[in-house]
């Protein structure tokens, strides 16, 4: 956690933004590519009177359990999440899932199977880094890898401590992005897989943080294939998109979702709570299953 802003600040500031009655349902931890434990995540969103969140980190279940026991006796609901690379019409497409049995078989294969690719493009991408003339510290770098599902973020941060970016948006414009110096092609599930699985473990697939281009037509077809919410509520979203997105939903008989997308202190508009839903569509969303 960078210097100058201690967890104990973090708290406070959380307790001056209250959300009582809300549910953040887009939260990385450590065990991906965020900077907080899930103990922590359950503080910020205590402490932000937050009544429901969703860990959802990349491809892993793994920080579920810790933070169900870090709000046993708060109050706050933690359903369990994740968020799936999947691949739809040949473009990356994430996808939300909630309320899955956090140790259903099949579900964990695939997760396994991507954490595993994600572990290979890591370090992929920092042999291509080395020929580029820029070396990371190979004992961070390990470190990161073996606490979690490694991905391009990480490197991004890195990148940054080790002075050869001056922000994690430059590390990706530079060396990272899709036309980057250091790119590597990312393996995903087909989305109609993906989705499949979800369903399969009793959960509930929102279609994260969709693109401008997303369209009525496009949600139609998703749900034909298992899609059950889309995420409305996102930082920096319209509020023509999000009223749009939330139309087509109730025309499609689609649940919403929203949260912060928070990895970390910062940005502070990413914060623990920044985006929210309700409760009233925390329970829709629970009904979709």
């Amino acid at each position: 956690m960078p210097a100058g802003q201690p967890f104990t600040a973090l708290c406070r500031a959380a307790a001056r933004t209250r959300s009582h009655g809300r549910a953040d349902l887009h939260l990385h931890t450590a065990h991906s590519d965020g900077r907080y434990t899930p103990a922590q995540v359950v503080e910020l969103a205590r402490r932000s009177g937050l009544a429901a969140v969703a860990l959802t980190d990349h491809d892993t279940l793994a920080g579920v359990p810790e933070a169900q026991a870090a709000a046993a006796g708060t109050g706050v609901e933690v359903v369990p999440g994740v968020e799936i690379s999947s691949e739809w019409r040949g473009a990356e497409l994430h996808l939300l899932a909630y309320f899955v049995r956090v140790e259903d078989g099949p579900l964990q294969e695939a997760l396994g199977w991507l954490r595993a690719c994600r572990a290979e493009r890591f370090w992929e991408m920092a042999r291509r880094l080395r020929g580029c003339g820029v070396s990371l510290d190979e004992g961070e770098l390990r470190a990161q890898a073996a606490a979690g599902a490694v991905g391009r973020r990480n490197l991004a941060e890195a990148l940054v401590r080790a002075g050869r970016a001056g922000t994690v948006a430059e590390a990706f414009r530079r060396w990272l992005g899709d036309r980057g110096q250091a790119a590597v092609p990312k393996e995903r599930l087909p989305a109609a897989k993906a989705l499949a699985l979800v369903r399969g473990a009793g959960g509930v697939a929102a279609w994260a943080h969709p693109s401008y281009d997303c369209t009525r037509a496009a949600l139609a077809e998703l749900r034909g294939l298992g899609l059950g919410a889309v995420e409305a509520e996102y930082p920096g979203t319209r509020e023509s998109r999000r009223k749009e997105l939330r139309a087509w939903a109730a025309e499609l008989g689609l649940a919403v979702s929203g949260g912060s997308d928070c990895h970390g202190p910062e940005p502070a508009g990413r914060a623990v709570g920044a985006c929210s839903i309700t409760m009233n569509e925390l329970e829709a969303l629970r009904r979709a299953r």
